[in-house]
């Protein structure tokens, strides 16, 4: 199970929770397989040039599989082609956090400071066309604000330095974030979702604070190379959606702020192609560089 993050970000925590179960009822060893690089592209690709015979999976989220197509000019895959959708398996908010040292306690206050500072605030962000860049971008451009915006290879080294003090802020997955809420290390102003999350009700959504449509949540779901087997897909199905209902990862899930979200192939492939043309459309409006 090729997961194309590095360890400990929550499309790698799932994916590991996944693999375990899978090892338990196909009765054999399921490995999780970290290859990060490219914003995600190095291990996507691996997959997409995989044998399609059913022992080499992607867990992937929506990043590598929905945006980067119209982020990147050329990718040395294509999502719709070059791939199986097995089924989607959680989603998650993202969510918009900074220092607790920065005085603003709401995304009104923040605008209103970087307005009071152009330039000055800094946000951190996983990759060029990731979620987390995406998301500060869009929110920039709705805002009508400048930040200045620092690169990380992976989610938890911006963390690491947002709660350092090194950057502003960060809109960060949930499940990474929330730990570091809850130990009053980070300060959450917002999540990313049109609604609400059941794992922090008291955190109002972007969508309710003068950001009206602003929703950019991340789906994760697990995949395999193109010209997979019916038979094998609906295995995988089959027992990827057991797992994900199984006791253990429910309550871990729970937890983390991670919503089951299952579905069939075609559902995942359904919601493929409309992510695909609506962060296209997103993209254009916002005026992003593609790279």
């Amino acid at each position: 199970m090729v997961v194309p993050w590095p360890p400990g970000q929550a499309t790698d925590v799932a994916g590991r929770l996944v693999a375990q179960k899978l090892s338990e009822v196909l009765g054999q060893p399921v490995v999780v397989d970290n290859r990060p690089g490219a914003n995600t592209i190095l291990g996507t690709e691996a997959v997409a040039r995989a044998a399609p015979d059913g022992y080499t999976l992607l867990m992937a989220n929506i990043s590598p599989m929905a945006i980067n197509v119209s982020v990147y000019k050329k990718l040395p895959f294509n999502p719709l082609t070059d791939f199986t959708p097995i089924t989607l398996v959680a989603s998650f908010p993202n969510l918009l956090v900074v220092h607790p040292s920065l005085p603003a306690r709401s995304p009104k206050e923040l605008v209103a400071l970087a307005r009071a500072q152009p330039g000055q605030l800094t946000y951190g962000y996983s990759g060029a066309g990731s979620i987390t860049h995406l998301s500060a971008e869009f929110f920039k451009a709705r805002s009508g604000i400048e930040l200045l915006p620092v690169p990380y290879k992976g989610g938890g080294q911006a963390l690491i330095d947002l709660i350092a003090g090194h950057v502003s802020m960060y809109f960060s997955s949930l499940p990474g974030a929330l730990p570091h809420v809850r130990s009053q290390r980070l300060r959450a102003l917002a999540v990313t979702t049109l609604a609400r999350s059941s794992a922090m009700p008291e955190t109002p959504a972007l969508a309710e604070s003068g950001f009206p449509g602003f929703d950019a949540a991340t789906w994760i779901g697990a995949a395999a190379p193109a010209g997979l087997a019916r038979p094998i897909v609906e295995r995988l199905n089959k027992e990827i959606h057991a797992a994900v209902n199984s006791p253990l990862i429910t309550q871990r899930f729970q937890e983390l702020g991670v919503s089951q979200n299952l579905s069939t192939p075609e559902g995942m492939r359904k919601v493929l192609v409309d992510d695909i043309a609506k962060w296209n459309a997103l993209i254009d409006k916002a005026k992003i560089q593609r790279q």
